[in-house]
């Protein structure tokens, strides 16, 4: 790891990190490039390496800065977990570990999901990590205690050959 990256609460993921005019790049795998290694994209490299290694979540299947129309503005979700066939199941939403998460960020990503409408909201900021299921009949969510696998959001059912070796 790199000393200027802080320490997350995250098992620890390998980076292609370089320095390109001036400026700390990190290889984003998902987007095939390198970005500004601010303390937010930290946070969302190494949440997206969790989901994916540990939770199974397909990479082909995320979408980084997925744009999206809320509320008559355009906006911009960190990342959104896709189904194999299309339908959001989760949009994530990182921070960097210096600020705190708080009500805003919910309301932020609960606006975000009224376009998207997925079943699953999860928010971190590299130190903590959270996971609101959505109840659309109901219009409640409940927060779940830990960052479910993906074949447990979309159930066994719903899983492809392609997003069990994504």
């Amino acid at each position: 790891m790199n000393n200027s990256m802080p320490q997350l609460n995250l098992p620890h993921y390998d980076f292609r990190l370089q320095v390109i005019d001036d400026s700390l790049k990190i290889f984003d795998p998902i987007r095939r490039k390198f970005v500004a290694a601010t303390p937010e994209e930290w946070v969302r490299q190494n949440f997206l390496q969790f989901l994916i290694r540990e939770r199974q979540f397909p990479a082909g299947r995320t979408k980084i800065e997925q744009s999206i129309s809320a509320h008559g503005r355009s906006r911009r979700c960190d990342a959104v977990i896709y189904s194999r066939n299309l339908r959001a199941v989760a949009i994530v939403e990182c921070k960097a570990p210096s600020v705190a998460i708080r009500q805003a960020t919910f309301d932020q990503i609960a606006m975000y999901n009224s376009a998207l409408q997925a079943g699953f909201l999860l928010v971190s900021n590299g130190l903590e990590h959270y996971c609101a299921q959505i109840d659309f009949v109901k219009r409640s969510y409940s927060f779940l205690p830990e960052i479910p696998a993906y074949a447990q959001l979309v159930g066994p059912d719903a899983l492809s050959e392609h997003d069990r070796s994504d």
